[in-house]
């Protein structure tokens, strides 16, 4: 491993999405990521997905990439133990169970920074780990919700609606993410580790923008708008000759102007009605049926054509077979094809961002459970066969 992380080991033991993604990020730009995983189970997104294969999540290589496998039971004292061990020797310790899991079991972050007080505990939780919501169940749908996004996002005339990702969880991640890499920065002049406390409410608020400040300045409550923001045009979908669905963004008055070249319509571009963002944000809808009557006119690649030559952002509504078909994602290899067990060559997107001196990169996809309990309980921990016979006994590992 290469990456910028390379000389950062982290303990995993989240499951699902939140603290796995949280996870593969830092192993994508080169840690050692240790996954522990419950025996005989293992984590419930090797079985999560809409698509499986002979029983295998098709999501499972993809969270579980760059990872190495270890079974331990956190139930069991034994496992516990093991846990400690590893973490004497580790940069970071991942988790995201309900607040006061990791104190029933006796790895609590103070008794972790008594082990290694340069230790990391990154805590994903739905509510975070003080308050009064601290201790009630909180999957990422729950904080979309309580962080504001699902109120916005859909179609006015209906209920609010969801993306068709797990955005929650995966902005958690990322903003625990975030804060493991400025806790390690910060360790470079403490010497100490800290505790990050990654909340998913919280991480979905973050990215809100002004809409707590809007609404208490002045009274606005963001509603749902469907495909466009209000107030912000022109920038929506738009309907082209051949079926297809086009985004345009030509909400800034230089560019609304140059849209308006693009059109044949140079004379809108000085129409008092649309010649400034606040005029057009007045004249919002009237605008998107213009430019719409337009659009459906050229077929989608003629239209890109167009935009482009007139130096208008813009672009086609992309799904999976366009994106493994687009000139610019091979050119920038944003997708990876990695090698895996389960499936052969597949297909995935690549790691971000892009450093120009040590790259991350994606040297395996999700590991079989216990792939690599040998090397971390015989190879780092040091234990003898007759420790892992009877940690086996026990069902303690697998």
């Amino acid at each position: 491993m290469t990456g910028a992380l390379a000389d950062i080991r982290v303990i995993e033991v989240g499951t699902l999405l939140a603290g796995p993604f949280c996870g593969q990020q830092l192993a994508d730009h080169g840690a050692e990521v240790i996954k522990v995983e419950p025996p005989v189970t293992g984590d419930p997104m090797r079985a999560w997905g809409q698509e499986k294969a002979d029983g295998k999540s098709l999501w499972w290589p993809v969270v579980g990439r760059g990872k190495k496998s270890v079974t331990i039971n956190l139930r069991e004292a034994a496992g516990q133990d093991l846990v400690r061990r590893l973490v004497a020797n580790a940069d970071v310790l991942v988790e995201n169970f309900r607040p006061g899991t990791l104190e029933k079991w006796n790895l609590a972050p103070a008794d972790l920074h008594a082990i290694n007080p340069r230790l990391v505990v990154t805590r994903v939780s739905g509510y975070g780990q003080t308050g009064p919501y601290a201790a009630q169940p909180g999957f990422g749908a729950i904080g979309e919700a309580i962080g504001g996004i699902r109120y916005t996002t859909g179609d006015p005339e209906k209920m609010p609606s969801r993306t068709g990702i797990s955005i929650g969880d995966t902005l958690t991640a990322m903003f625990a993410t975030i804060g493991t890499l400025n806790a390690l920065h910060a360790r470079d002049r403490t010497g100490k580790g800290q505790v990050v406390d990654a909340a998913l409410y919280e991480s979905v608020l973050a990215v809100m923008e002004s809409l707590l400040t809007e609404y208490h300045v002045a009274g606005f409550i963001r509603e749902r708008t469907g495909s466009m923001i209000p107030n912000i045009a022109p920038a929506n979908a738009y309907p082209t000759r051949d079926g297809k669905v086009h985004l345009i963004s030509g909400n800034q008055d230089t560019v609304w102007r140059r849209l308006a070249q693009a059109m044949d319509r140079p004379e809108l571009g000085e129409d008092p009605r649309y010649a400034t963002h606040i005029a057009r944000g007045d004249n919002q809808i009237e605008l998107d049926n213009l430019i719409a009557e337009w659009t459906a006119t050229l077929d989608a690649d003629d239209l890109r054509r167009v935009l482009n030559e007139h130096s208008v952002p813009n672009g086609q509504m992309y799904r999976a077979p366009e994106m493994l078909n687009d000139e610019h994602f091979a050119a920038r290899q944003a997708i990876s094809w990695v090698d895996s067990p389960d499936f052969g060559t597949i297909p995935m997107q690549n790691v971000v961002p892009k450093l120009s001196d040590t790259p991350g990169s994606i040297e395996r996809s999700g590991p079989e459970l216990g792939e690599h309990n040998d090397e971390v309980l015989c190879g780092i921990l040091g234990l003898d066969d007759d420790t892992i016979c009877r940690l086996q006994t026990n069902g303690i590992i697998d």
